[in-house]
């Protein structure tokens, strides 16, 4: 039985699985894995007939699809200028088809000339469609897409966590992200890339054929590499072809949305989510009024959940900004948005408190009276408690909230539901907190709401002051009881 299996193993491939229709080894499917293999010195690309068998003689040379190439060297192609206007379609072909090569670059000793021609081939293509010297035939742009997915569709290396099992979220922050070793050419894929899409030459409905839903699907994956230059161009990529391809422009949303709901419920771990919510906040900022109930839907279950994983300091910047566009979209969302805040307000991590404070002083600054009125009593009982933090900075964040006008505007029409919650909050800020300039601060504010109402402020300080003689007689009566019971304990000895 091994040895039907080793002879199985051995057979020899027939010529129809090894031919190609563009003489050379054909590119990976997409999504392959192909960044760890290599092609070629070995390698001829023949171009006077697509119907030649690939072949190999040397066991350390593969294409990225892991189909033998024919022995010899890659063809040093001319330069598009150096041959007639009518032979450049033909060149643009031969020039892709050696970009359909892959190389290891983990060892930038080997095939060093070849990894230069593909690269200066690339630079001419890149050149080539930027220029727009020439319309690229539909057969041109096929295998374009094609080189393309060959080069960036790939399988990504294990995140620094993946290999040390760490669950620090700081620690990961301070981790030296992965550089992709392959970015000389990667970066140069990613530049023909963009200028296809944003080409004034590229005609939509040709080019939708070929950057198709599968296409788009692959893209968003690539967002989890841990090299930020590649996320970078990935962003700006995305961005033009969900502006250029209105057809994908629903399933880009659903994408982005299928990653956040894994990031949220499942891994909590994604290198992209920031620039991903770059991208939706340029999408939002765009929507029509008055918003579609599926927008407003994506702000609840996938924009405000994104508050509760732990490393949401990393991408809290962009979230915050896509917060207060859908609040500035429609001030009706206001309500929904602070009291989403409060649903996933930290309990014991400062840091997020800070975060989420700063971000719900630019959604109150958005607020109207009426929304503001809906969600005061639950949004000031947690001010309250951020006033007491023994944590300065949280403390501080709270307290600056009365430096906003708007804020203070809101807060002085409502005054008198706002004082008698965080009153409380701020007498024992000035009698019991540690830090020197939260008791100024605290003394600010108190002499703010003074100012706005002194009847209000009286009555709330009389308040105070029989909750705090109640709270005393309560204190010496159970010292009496236990004085009591101590006393029997020892009356009974």
């Amino acid at each position: 039985m091994l040895n039907k299996i080793i002879k199985r193993g051995h057979k020899k491939v027939p010529k129809s699985e090894v031919s190609s229709d563009y003489g050379h080894a054909p590119p990976p499917p997409l999504g392959g894995r192909n960044s760890g293999n290599v092609s070629t010195s070995d390698v001829v690309v023949n171009h006077a007939s697509r119907g030649n068998i690939v072949t190999t003689n040397s066991p350390s040379v593969m294409t990225s699809s892991a189909v033998p190439a024919a022995p010899g060297n890659i063809e040093n192609l001319p330069l598009f200028r150096d041959v007639p206007i009518s032979e450049r379609q033909v060149l643009f072909f031969k020039k892709l088809q050696i970009c359909c090569f892959q190389f290891d670059f983990t060892d930038t000793k080997k095939f060093v000339r070849e990894k230069e021609i593909k690269r200066q081939a690339l630079v001419e293509l890149v050149d080539y469609v930027q220029s727009g010297a020439g319309k690229i035939s539909e057969n041109n742009q096929e295998q374009m897409v094609k080189l393309i997915s060959a080069n960036i569709f790939r399988c990504l290396p294990p995140a620094s966590h993946e290999n040390t099992g760490s669950e620090n979220v700081e620690q990961q922050e301070e981790d030296e992200p992965y550089l992709e070793p392959s970015w000389p050419h990667l970066q140069l894929v990613y530049e023909l890339l963009l200028r296809y899409v944003v080409s004034s030459d590229t005609d939509t409905k040709v080019a939708k054929r070929f950057i198709d839903h599968s296409f788009v699907l692959k893209l968003l994956d690539l967002f989890d590499s841990e090299d930020p230059r590649e996320r970078e161009y990935l962003k700006t990529i995305l961005h033009r072809v969900y502006g250029k391809f209105m057809v994908h422009r629903p399933f880009i949303r659903k994408g982005i949305n299928n990653i956040f709901y894994r990031f949220i419920y499942e891994t909590e771990r994604h290198s992209g989510i920031g620039e991903l919510l770059e991208i939706l906040g340029s999408i939002i900022n765009g929507f029509a009024l008055p918003m579609k109930e599926e927008h407003k839907l994506f702000l609840i279950r996938a924009l405000i959940p994104l508050h509760k994983p732990k490393p949401v300091a990393m991408y809290h910047q962009q979230l915050s900004y896509c917060i207060v566009q859908f609040v500035e979209k429609d001030y009706k969302l206001a309500d929904t948005v602070i009291r989403g805040l409060l649903k996933y307000w930290p309990v014991t991590n400062c840091q997020k408190e800070v975060l989420f404070l700063q971000e719900l002083e630019e959604v109150l600054e958005t607020t109207q009276a009426a929304e503001f009125q809906r969600c005061m009593v639950p949004l000031f009982r947690q001010i309250a408690r951020c006033l007491n933090s023994p944590h300065f900075q949280v403390a501080e964040r709270a307290l600056f909230l009365w430096n906003n006008e708007h804020v203070v505007g809101l807060i002085a029409q409502n005054r008198n539901v706002v004082l008698p919650i965080i009153f409380d909050a701020l007498q024992k800020n000035i009698d019991n907190h540690w830090n020197q300039a939260i008791h100024g601060l605290t003394v600010n504010v108190r002499k703010m709401f003074m100012e706005m109402d002194a009847d209000l402020f009286d009555e709330c300080q009389r308040q105070y002051s029989e909750k705090a003689a109640r709270a005393s007689e309560l204190e010496e009566q159970r010292e009496l009881r236990w004085q009591r019971l101590a006393a029997a304990a020892i009356q009974g000895c």
